[in-house]
């Protein structure tokens, strides 16, 4: 919160500095926050309680994500910093609708009512991962924590804007590493040692056979399926509103390299520590029918830690929470207030206003939903990336791609991700990646691409 307030003596009244720091964030500081912004509850909660489920197999799907996500950011994230900064866009739907000197007014204003609702479906998890917490480790009702929740990123997200974002993703990176490896180090200790741990573990039966089980697709397809599936769910970080501001607020584009080391290492360091906690987190519970897996780091806090190391890692969890809740805020009230209206609004009475109901709106939505935090996360991302990674790749070859095509792609994206996920088809391959792929495909169709590679 102090932290989160501060930036608010360096804010400026315009919305270039509301949404994107008035693009002067150092490379550190920008991979920090990216990661931070990425790494949210889903990874204190959903991948925590998905590692508990299916073993060591989870970690096939970092190998697909994190692989997914360098190779797009090789190929995209210095020319969209660049474009944007030609044409003055404040977010990824603008920076879309106006590359190449068009605007594509038609297909913005599809693209802010997608992102509205997805990023606000996005945010809720993160609320609800949130009250998890507090409902695990302090016995709060559920629907208080998620209301508090709220409420603290109501207050600096109004103050201070991205930069408020920004600055406390550092510090909330920070505390998050550090609260996992206080837990990490009182499970094993809890658990006689590594040695015992081991042999804990070879003792579930499949629970450390690395290969992806439970598949529709037998022999080798259907291990390449996952990862090649969750190597699109890593790619459609390109087209995650809330991840793609903090590159577009980089001082410099030359700066971009400086940013992956930051965010690549933190990244594979804490996904090392997440999956260790969720297999040590089975091996401490068991499988207990009727236990909650995504419930497993509070509870193991509260038993496993003294109160003050307990306090520790429920504040580790709220920054995770929290440095992604803003950030997806933000991007939401940067769709309602920059791309719905024909012309930007600058007021910065109404930016806070946008971000304060856009916080409620997602809070309603995590209190009325019944999914997991993993499942609410991983269908939002999967759909923001069908709705705009297949038009951005095509942008970055040099496709020219008039309204009715970015329309066609993004709404066929959207509708096949969304069909996969609710109509039973097989869940061997990741629904966003269905979706990518059939709107990329449908993109040589309608563009005239001109690759330029």
């Amino acid at each position: 919160m102090l932290v989160g307030l501060s930036s608010a003596r360096q804010a400026k009244a315009s919305a270039a500095d509301y949404f994107l720091a008035s693009r002067t964030v150092p490379p550190w500081l920008v991979g920090l926050s990216a990661v931070a912004t990425n790494n949210s509850g889903y990874m204190f909660i959903g991948l925590i309680g998905y590692t508990h489920a299916v073993g060591i197999q989870s970690i096939w799907l970092m190998v697909g994500w994190i692989t997914g996500d360098l190779i797009a950011s090789r190929i995209a994230h210095e020319r969209m910093r660049d474009e944007a900064e030609r044409v003055q866009a404040n977010g990824i739907i603008s920076l879309l609708a106006r590359w190449g000197g068009n605007h594509h007014r038609s297909w913005q204003i599809l693209a802010a009512l997608v992102s509205v609702v997805f990023l606000s479906t996005y945010a809720a998890a993160q609320i609800s991962a949130g009250g998890k917490a507090l409902e695990g480790m302090l016995d709060i009702p559920m629907a208080v924590g998620m209301s508090m929740v709220a409420l603290v990123v109501i207050a600096y997200s109004i103050a201070g804007g991205m930069r408020a974002s920004i600055w406390t993703d550092a510090a909330q990176s920070l505390l998050m590493v550090v609260s996992m490896v206080v837990l990490l180090w009182a499970t094993v200790s809890h658990l006689g040692g590594t040695e015992a741990v081991l042999q804990q573990a070879a003792a579930i039966p499949g629970f450390l056979d690395a290969k992806p089980s439970g598949l529709e697709l037998t022999g080798w397809p259907g291990p390449v399926a996952f990862v090649v599936g969750w190597m699109f769910a890593g790619a459609a970080a390109l087209g995650q509103p809330h991840i793609v501001s903090r590159f577009l607020a980089l001082q410099h584009t030359r700066q971009m390299n400086r940013v992956r080391l930051w965010y690549y290492s933190y990244y594979l360091l804490f996904y090392c520590f997440a999956t260790t906690v969720g297999l040590l987190s089975r091996l401490y519970f068991g499988d207990h029918t009727g236990f909650d897996p995504e419930m497993a780091l509070p509870h193991m806090a509260r038993e496993l830690l003294p109160p003050w190391l307990a306090g520790l890692m429920l504040a580790g969890i709220f920054a995770a929470t929290m440095s992604t809740a803003d950030s997806l805020v933000l991007s939401c009230s940067s769709a309602l207030t920059q791309d719905l209206p024909k012309t930007p609004s600058e007021q910065r009475w109404l930016l806070k206003a946008a971000t304060a109901l856009v916080t409620v709106f997602a809070l309603l939505i995590g209190l009325v939903s019944e999914q997991s935090v993993f499942s609410l996360v991983v269908w939002a991302w999967g759909t923001l990336g069908a709705a705009f990674v297949p038009v951005l790749i095509w942008k970055v070859c040099g496709a020219q791609l008039s309204s009715v095509s970015m329309l066609c792609m993004s709404v066929t994206g959207v509708s096949v991700t969304v069909a996969w996920k609710f109509y039973g088809f097989p869940d061997t391959v990741y629904e966003g990646a269905v979706g990518m792929s059939v709107a990329l495909a449908l993109g040589c169709f309608l563009s005239r691409p001109q690759l330029r590679w």
